[in-house]
Formats: structure tokens, sequence, C-alpha cells
């Protein structure tokens, strides 16, 4: 099945809504994802009940474990590379480092 979403060739991110998004920690073990995913899944549904219960603290919490389990994922907070390049999630893909590969792939 085919990515529905192009990926950077160093894997690093995907582009959606002409962002470029950074992609899941590769180096974790399958079990750590489907822990972590599972978290992220709980913690979303809980901003939403909170949001429909107008609570601000639960709110509150909720987003700081929607937070918490995209940092294990390595989708935020520091990077999961080694080589010391910056993070450009957030970045338009034609105004960062992967402009030339965005170029190309979007002509195909």
């Amino acid at each position: 099945m085919a990515n529905k979403y192009p990926h950077t060739p160093d894997g690093r991110y995907f582009v959606a809504k002409n962002r470029l998004w950074r992609c899941t920690d590769p180096h974790l073990s399958e079990d750590e994802k489907r822990t972590h995913i599972k978290a992220l899944m709980k913690a979303r549904r809980a901003v939403r009940s909170a949001q429909q219960q107008n609570d601000e603290t639960a709110l509150r919490q909720a987003r700081e474990g929607v937070q918490a389990a995209k940092e294990a994922l390595g989708e935020r907070g520091p990077v999961w590379w080694q080589d010391g390049a910056p993070d450009q999630g957030g970045f338009a893909p034609h105004n960062s480092s992967y402009a030339d590969w965005w170029k190309e792939h979007a002509s195909d």
C-alpha cells in the first residue's frame, strides 16, 4: 500500500497540508510504538471530552498527555536523528532544505 502522504527521502518527515510533519522515530520497537499510540489516542479522546464539557483543567491535562505521547513517539521534542540537522517540522517544504526534492516531487 502506498503512503497517502509523501515522505522526504531521509524518512524524517511527511508532507500534509503543505507542511512538513515529523515522522515517528523508526528506532522504536513495534511494542513501544503501539503503547505510545494507544496513549496518544486516549489523550486525544480526553481532549475532545474536556472540550465538550468546557473543563479547562481537564483540557490542559489532556493536552499535556498528547504532548507526552507525541514526544515519546519522536514526533515532537528532541529530534531522533543524530547528525545535528535541525527540526524543520511545520515548514512549508518549498521553504526548507527539502525544496529541491519537493519541486521534483510536486511536478510528478
